[in-house]
């Protein structure tokens, strides 16, 4: 497939994360490297796209630089490609729950093995240096006492860890 028909493509197909926008004008720029998420919720909705779409590298590279170590690719590669993905829900985004901090509240469908799931979790999101990361609280978290993953100089507990307590 060449660039223009690909294009093409893209602009015909819905974008997965639900957004009611086209993927080329939806996550596709995130995705490609264009333009970073101006909100916690776009990274949010191009991460969840990001497993409809089979880009691991991608939800490495938008979780906290800290833990991107701590991931294991091909177990996230699996999951993305044996999940039937079936839907996402935001039910809402808490743009500045503090300085650098944001949340949002979704549901996301998929189905495993013939069985339907929903997932919903209230995730916490760090900008550093003007970009948004997720914080995966599905590998080690630096202690409440440790300087905070994310730079602000403040103890883990007084920055991100205040949202997993």
């Amino acid at each position: 497939m060449d660039c223009i028909s690909g294009y093409l493509k893209e602009k015909m197909m819905p974008c997965p994360c639900q957004s009611s926008h086209n993927y080329a004008d939806c996550c596709a720029p995130f995705h490609r490297h264009i333009t970073q998420p101006e909100t916690a919720e776009q990274l949010m909705r191009s991460r969840y796209a990001a497993y409809v779409l089979h880009k691991i590298d991608y939800l490495i590279e938008t979780t906290v630089p800290a833990q991107q170590n701590l991931l294991d690719k091909q177990s996230i590669h699996e999951w993305s490609h044996t999940a039937q993905w079936l839907g996402l829900t935001v039910h809402r985004h808490i743009a500045k729950i503090a300085p650098q901090h944001a949340q949002v509240e979704f549901t996301a469908r998929f189905a495993e093995n013939g069985v339907a799931h929903e997932h919903r979790e209230l995730s916490a999101f760090v900008q550093i240096s003007g970009a948004w990361y997720f914080i995966d609280p599905t590998v080690p978290l630096p202690t409440m006492k440790s300087p905070c993953f994310c730079g602000s100089g403040k103890k883990f507990k007084a920055c991100c860890g205040q949202f997993f307590k």
